[in-house]
């Protein structure tokens, strides 16, 4: 879902990702080549980005990758699920304790 939300607002090469991620987490969440990689391969199986070939600001050949229309839908429903999911969370973890125990 990270990815997907990263690429939303433009296409971008693989370390433009792990960036963008990292500004948004307050370099708490950090992506690692490792992780990033077989993620944008397998997103691009499932049909949900795609990449093309395109040079860099710094002159340099790079795989950029955008999302496809079913990769927008697809993020659309993975946001209003984590909203709901997180919305739970938050109330459970804000529940007033009555001293009633298990």
């Amino acid at each position: 879902m990270l990815v997907l939300r990263a690429l939303q607002l433009e296409p971008m090469h693989g370390w433009g990702i792990t960036e963008r991620i990292e500004q948004w987490s307050e370099s708490v969440l950090q992506l690692g080549q490792g992780t990033l990689y077989p993620a944008l391969y397998r997103l691009e199986r499932q049909g949900l980005i795609r990449s093309d070939w395109r040079v860099t600001e710094n002159s340099r050949r790079a795989r950029y990758y955008s999302l496809t229309p079913p990769g927008r839908r697809h993020l659309n429903q993975e946001l209003a699920e984590w909203r709901r999911m997180s919305r739970a969370i938050n109330l459970v973890l804000g529940a007033t304790l009555d001293g009633g125990g298990a």
